[in-house]
């Protein structure tokens, strides 16, 4: 009968036991730069669709990086918080700006173009993933 015997080199070994040991942490820091990425575009587009943009500011957030457990995945995300000075949700008034509404404000679409550029997002996605490869 014929027989097959494999041995791997040492360090793929180890930098295949280090990857898979910090696999949640590798992800969550690479969520996180994707959403470092697309915090700063939304505030660039913000700019063109609102005449003032700083209550908005305030109400826009990273959230913290959190695990989901019925699908096993990890998530960061960007959204609108709170409330402005006239006691308005912030985000409401960034839904109207985005969609229009029924009283005839025309839509002018901000957060969604923050996504258009996805090599940017996944580069610095990627820029994470290289500190825990070591591809020598």
């Amino acid at each position: 009968m014929a027989g097959f015997n494999l041995e791997l080199p040492e360090d793929l070994i180890n930098n295949l036991k280090t990857i898979s040991n910090n696999t949640d942490e590798m992800f969550g820091r690479m969520t996180k730069a994707g959403a470092e990425v697309v915090y700063k575009n939304v505030v660039n587009n913000m700019k063109s669709s609102f005449k003032s943009t700083d209550s908005l500011k305030k109400g826009l957030r990273i959230s913290r990086t959190y695990k989901i457990k019925s699908e096993d995945g990890i998530n960061t995300k960007v959204g609108f918080y709170g409330y402005n000075e006239k006691g308005i949700p912030i985000p409401l008034i960034a839904l109207a700006r985005e969609y229009g509404t029924s009283r005839g404000e025309k839509k002018k679409p901000f957060f969604r173009k923050a996504f258009n550029n996805k090599s940017e997002i996944e580069t610095s996605m990627l820029k994470v993933q290289e500190e825990y490869i070591d591809e020598e």
